[in-house]
């Protein structure tokens, strides 16, 4: 299976690095799964002690600075890539092979989600206020708003039952995310990738490695130097 999908994978000869960005992606989902997992570890969702043990994760762990940094940027990184993975797919006629590009729409809303949801983990004023006005739109879906909302924050104001399935959420969410990722690869892999003159290029196609292995190889180094020079500033 490896070898078919990342060795001998037959691909468009003249796909350019615009399409470094899906291997990026898979790059900042492995990053932010592992400095997540760590993070796990040494945080609590509780209302009281939220805010408090970011603050010892910064300040106490070994290197849980370094940490939450690059958990915190790379979720940034997240989004630089996976807009203009988006853009490129739109400019280049991607959305043309429908079930990938599906897979991939719902892929994003499940990031945004994550995404959201660790922005509220931290129980800071911009995390508290974060929750409330993004989960009070809901109460504009008439009949059900205000019933959809307090059943999403677990009361009548968001509070620790919030906060607690806010963690939970944001803990299974990336698996999830990963699993739709697996799925939009195989969907890829059946029709392959499109190309920049967007014609059909079976007639003109090489061997995934080592050329494209290396491009992305090369995209990486370039990525984590980026990454990791701002998190150390």
């Amino acid at each position: 299976i490896a070898n078919n999908a990342l060795v001998d994978l037959p691909a468009p000869i003249n796909i350019s690095s615009w399409w470094n960005f899906g291997s990026l992606l898979g790059l900042c989902l492995i990053i932010q799964i592992l400095t997540g997992l760590f993070l796990a570890m040494h945080y609590t969702a509780d209302i009281n002690l939220a805010f408090y043990s970011v603050n010892h994760i910064y300040r106490d762990v070994n290197y849980g600075w370094l940490l939450r940094t690059l958990h915190a940027n790379g979720a940034s990184f997240f989004f630089i890539c996976i807009y203009l993975h988006v853009g490129r797919g739109i400019y280049y006629g991607s959305y043309k092979f429908t079930p990938t590009w599906l897979i991939g729409v719902i892929i994003l809303f499940l990031v945004m989600g994550t995404a959201f949801m660790g922005y509220v983990l931290p129980w800071g004023q911009m995390s508290f206020w974060g929750a409330t006005v993004i989960t009070n739109l809901l109460s504009a879906i008439p009949y059900l708003g205000m019933d959809l909302v307090q059943w999403l924050w677990g009361g009548f104001a968001v509070d620790n039952a919030t906060l607690t399935r806010f963690f939970t959420f944001h803990f299974i969410l990336p698996f999830i995310v990963l699993a739709m990722t697996m799925i939009h690869l195989l969907f890829l892999h059946q029709t392959g990738s499109n190309n920049p003159i967007g014609l059909n290029s079976n007639i003109d196609k090489i061997p995934f490695h080592p050329y494209f292995t290396f491009k992305d190889i090369v995209g990486f180094i370039v990525m984590i130097f980026i990454l990791i020079s701002l998190v150390l500033i």
